[in-house]
């Protein structure tokens, strides 16, 4: 069943080989990062870290420090309590098929019910671990009732231009004033002082719709930070989910078991009860201030923009939290395998939409959505321009600057072969098309900010209708008998 702590989860990666701890004292400022990204690049993705004593500014933190920890496949499948993601792939797979979708609109609507009813209501309780420890802020102070403040827990700077420490993997909770609807994503929060950080959500993102409405109304947005707890939290706020699907919801059918939220002790909101820290506060409509540099997933670091001011009202902890983050950068990185998990559980719901699509891959060099590969089963002109330009309308799919679709036989998940595909079956000019689109606000390369070009490359065979007046030549293959004498041979000679 559920992980019921962070602490728990760290536990399994120990008993999986999956963890290294360190108990040497190793500093926030760029030494824990460093190590991390080391260890991040390593073969497989290396192992998780847990730093028994981080040290901030020379002291040691009360708190440990794990990151890694869902940086390889297997800690993926070990975070949400599977053999293999593919299994959450296949149930979502079994809603699906239980009254087949005649649209798109019809299987989300479906996909939600079915989420619903699958363990996922969530369960309201009184008493949480999250709020075992209690320090409030009293209006317009810079310190906090048994002095714990920002300045206390051990966030991390992750390299050398930053504009400070970040929290990398906070699960920021809104609410729309309007409707009612929550929303869980993950921004990063620069820290300015001990109680104060940005608020880092950009423009297409949910959080910033909801903040709108808040600014419109001139009312104070109550924001909730979430830290730790069930890593099923960490993996459906960084889900591709659609407008209307519940994240809490959707971790509850994740982990088969409902979460249990709790009121917050000073803001309208609800959080899961067996989170290790929880920050609590709101941002105030129309002040913003300037943000970053940080170094991002793109392999760049972004530019100092003005973003909302989030102010901390409370922190509750566990007694015993542990402090989960990340970094990002170059990649590969742990990112990478979060969005890994995401497009092979969601594939269910791309091929509903598309019946011809095999399978997609975001490799690591894309950094996310920057490179998709896309298979189909190819059967009638300019059917790969179709499936571009579709996914190209999906969500955040809208953000892909390069989509490669090739034939079914190509093995998406190897680049090279992809990149072969793309060299020999491409002409240009023909196999290929420019759009605009919305970008990603992180992207730096487009001349406006938000707005860029998107590419996509037909590399599939071609069919005469799309002015190929030759016959397509065979690929080159050995025989399947040739291939069975040579691993007897082999065999015999050791």
């Amino acid at each position: 069943m559920a992980y019921s702590s962070f602490a728990q989860f760290v536990q399994a990666l120990e008993q999986a080989g999956e963890l290294t701890r360190v108990s040497t004292p190793v500093e926030t400022d760029l030494i824990i990062a460093a190590w991390a990204d080391r260890e991040m690049k390593s073969p497989g993705g290396g192992k998780a870290l847990l730093f028994e004593q981080p040290l901030i500014e020379g002291k040691p933190s009360k708190f440990p420090l794990a990151i890694n920890t869902m940086g390889s496949q297997r800690r993926m499948a070990l975070a949400l309590k599977v053999e293999n993601v593919d299994e959450i792939s296949r149930e979502i797979q079994l809603i699906l098929k239980a009254k087949p979708p005649t649209d798109l609109r019809e299987g989300w609507s479906l996909l939600k019910q079915g989420i619903h009813l699958l363990h996922a209501r969530p369960k309201h309780v009184k008493d949480a671990a999250c709020q075992e420890v209690v320090h409030r802020f009293a209006e317009g102070s810079t310190s906090a009732s048994g002095e714990l403040t920002l300045r206390d827990i051990p966030i991390l700077k992750c390299w050398p231009k930053d504009g400070g420490k970040f929290v990398t993997l906070p699960n920021v909770h809104t609410r729309d004033p309007e409707s009612g609807a929550r929303n869980v994503g993950v921004y990063r929060m620069q820290v300015y002082d001990e109680r104060t950080t940005g608020m880092h959500w950009q423009v297409h993102k949910v959080g910033a719709r909801h903040g709108q409405r808040y600014y419109q109304r001139n009312e104070r947005m109550p924001v909730a930070v979430c830290l730790g707890g069930d890593p099923a939290y960490t993996f459906a706020a960084t889900a591709p989910l659609p407008d209307g699907l519940d994240e809490i919801l959707f971790a509850g059918f994740l982990r088969k078991k409902s979460v249990e939220l709790v009121s917050c002790k000073t803001i309208d909101l609800e959080v899961p009860a067996d989170v290790d820290f929880v920050l609590e506060g709101y941002v105030q409509p129309g002040e913003t201030r300037p943000e970053g540099p940080f170094g991002d997933h793109t392999g760049f670091y972004t530019a100092v923009e003005d973003y909302p001011i989030f102010h901390l009202t409370a922190i509750t902890h566990r007694r015993d939290a542990i402090y989960p983050t990340t970094i990002v950068g170059i990649p590969p990185m742990e990112d990478f395998y979060l969005g890994d998990a995401s497009v092979r559980i969601f594939l269910p719901v791309f091929k509903m939409n598309f019946p011809e699509l095999v399978d997609m891959a975001l490799p690591p060099e894309g950094v996310f959505h920057n490179l998709v590969f896309v298979s189909i089963r190819k059967q009638y002109p300019y059917q790969a321009f179709k499936v571009m330009h579709g996914l190209w309308g999906m969500g955040q799919m809208m953000f892909s600057k390069y989509i490669v679709v090739v034939d079914e036989d190509c093995d998406v998940h190897n680049t090279s072969e992809v990149l072969f595909r793309l060299c020999a079956n491409t002409d240009p000019q023909r196999d290929s098309t420019i759009i605009k689109n919305p970008s990603d606000s992180l992207d730096h390369a487009p001349s406006t900010q938000n707005v860029g070009s998107h590419m996509g490359f037909d590399a599939t065979r071609k069919l005469r209708g799309e002015g190929y007046p030759r016959e397509w030549p065979e690929l080159v293959r050995m025989s399947d008998e040739a291939q069975r004498l040579v691993d007897q041979l082999r065999n015999k000679t050791g």
